[in-house]
């Protein structure tokens, strides 16, 4: 639910927007001139204003200013009949987030008004970083792991720059989080952040919604439309799946990057922009490059400062913290008491590879929390909700720390008896070592540095470990 504020000298428009709005479950004020507007979004704070260019007393154009003095990052969708377009198409260079004719469709209405709420949300929810608060159901990066503290770290060194960012993981690792941080903690803040899907939107929509276009630029085009890029001007623009942009609009994405300066489809006047660029992807660019299905010079270019978001797999302990944070979450968004883990749950929970990442582990979680009786959540629970299977073993006894115990003080027996060199304790600590080594190792694909980090060892303590139990490791970086 959004809190919409309409601001219109028409009472029955005024009606109609309530009715429809209000069927959405949205929260509806209204105001009959500009001057009662600015009043209603001082008082309500609202997500989204639409607004009528043409207004007895102060019109629409000079209430949209004022509005931006109060609240810049507040989206305004302008209404407008054809005769006063221009008038829209002015509010929409200053930074308005779309304007309509009248008569409009309501679909097509509602698809905007859709569109400009989750805008505005992503602007005004923050992002909490490395925690997050227990009485709000805020968005959060949430994990304690060596590989996240870094991605923390580097997140507060780009932010305050103007730097180009490209934030890179594997689908569900929360590059969006990422990206939205980023904006939240820049020095454009408090200017707008819009967001493009590059595979949401058809290739052939994707350049006008990016760019805009003019009069007459192909069939349809009856009056000149503000692309996005030109409406985030001194803001930041999220590209969001960049790797599957096509060639032709990578080609003026390279152009924005390197002249700041874009052309609407149909125009040939360059038009300045002001925007950050933070882009994300799922894709191996390289390969991408290699195969000649994305440019190497804009590779460059966006690679200025690269996140690389670890998958769940690598976030050794953060799993139960993600856990905690998202039935709480969940429990909170559907008014329900958050039943908590079973400890042989939340083991479980840790021993899946959780291929789509943190997003496949909060749905999860979600569905387990509908279905459940009040009681903490067992591993046959988990195991239903995420569709995979529970190991036989783990279905047949509770995997805690006493039966791990158990297991290990029976081998250590078992060793005692057929140790007669004196070199018992050795013995053991090297086979257990090489152990703790190989699975960090396999955790992390290979990458010696960062195992070195997870296990507080030197790089250097790490590679004669390696070397002396003689493991053979596949290594990917090493």
């Amino acid at each position: 639910m959004a809190t919409i504020l309409i601001v219109d000298d028409d009472p029955q428009l005024r009606q109609s927007f309530e009715r429809i709005l209000q069927e959405e479950e949205h929260l509806v004020h209204t105001a009959s001139s500009g001057e009662a507007g600015l009043v209603k979004v001082e008082q309500i704070k609202p997500d989204l204003v639409i607004m009528d260019v043409r207004m007895p007393g102060m019109d629409g154009l000079t209430t949209y200013r004022e509005i931006q003095k109060i609240e810049p990052r507040l989206p305004v969708i302008i209404m407008t009949a054809f005769g006063t377009t221009e008038t829209a198409i002015e509010a929409t260079k200053m930074g308005a987030f779309d304007y309509i004719l009248k008569p409009f469709d309501i679909p097509a209405i509602l698809a905007l008004i859709d569109q400009a709420i989750k805008a505005s949300r992503f602007m005004h929810t923050k992002v909490q970083v490395g925690d997050y608060s227990d009485d709000a159901p805020q968005d959060a990066l949430v994990g304690k792991s060596p590989a996240m503290q870094d991605i923390y770290k580097s997140i507060g060194r780009v932010a305050s720059t103007d730097a180009t960012v490209l934030v890179r993981g594997e689908s569900g690792t929360g590059k969006e989080l990422a990206a939205r941080a980023i904006y939240q903690h820049s020095l454009r803040a408090h200017r707008p952040f819009l967001v493009i899907n590059c595979v949401a939107i058809p290739p052939t929509l994707l350049e006008s919604e990016l760019f805009g276009y003019e009069k007459g630029a192909f069939t349809g085009a009856s009056s000149r439309r503000v692309g996005k890029i030109e409406r985030a001007n001194h803001g930041s623009i999220f590209l969001d799946e960049i790797g599957d942009m096509p060639l032709e609009i990578q080609s003026k994405i390279l152009r924005l990057l390197q002249e700041r300066s874009i052309e609407r489809l149909g125009g040939r006047e360059p038009i300045p922009v002001d925007v950050r660029i933070i882009a994300a992807t799922n894709r191996n660019l390289e390969e991408a490059v290699r195969q000649g299905h994305f440019r190497e010079d804009l590779y460059y270019r966006l690679k200025v400062v690269t996140l690389t978001l670890p998958p769940l797999r690598e976030r050794i302990g953060d799993v139960p913290l993600l856990a905690e944070y998202f039935l709480s979450r969940h429990a909170m968004a559907m008014a329900m008491p958050n039943p908590g883990l079973t400890k042989a749950a939340a083991r479980i929970l840790e021993t899946q590879p959780w291929p789509g990442n943190v997003r496949e582990l909060s749905n999860a979680l979600q569905k387990a929390l509908i279905f459940s009786k009040g009681y903490p959540l067992e591993p046959e629970e988990i195991s239903r909700a995420a569709a995979w299977s529970m190991p036989d073993d783990v279905q047949a006894q509770d995997t805690d720390d006493e039966h791990v115990d158990a297991l290990i003080r029976k081998w250590v027996r078992e060793q005692m008896s057929i140790s007669h060199d004196g070199r018992l304790f050795e013995q053991i600590m090297d086979h257990l070592g090489s152990l703790v080594i190989a699975e960090t190792l396999r955790i992390t694909g290979g990458n010696r540095t960062r195992a070195a980090k997870i296990l507080g060892l030197s790089r250097p303590t790490l590679l004669s470990r390696i070397e002396k139990y003689d493991l053979k490791i596949k290594t990917s970086v090493s």
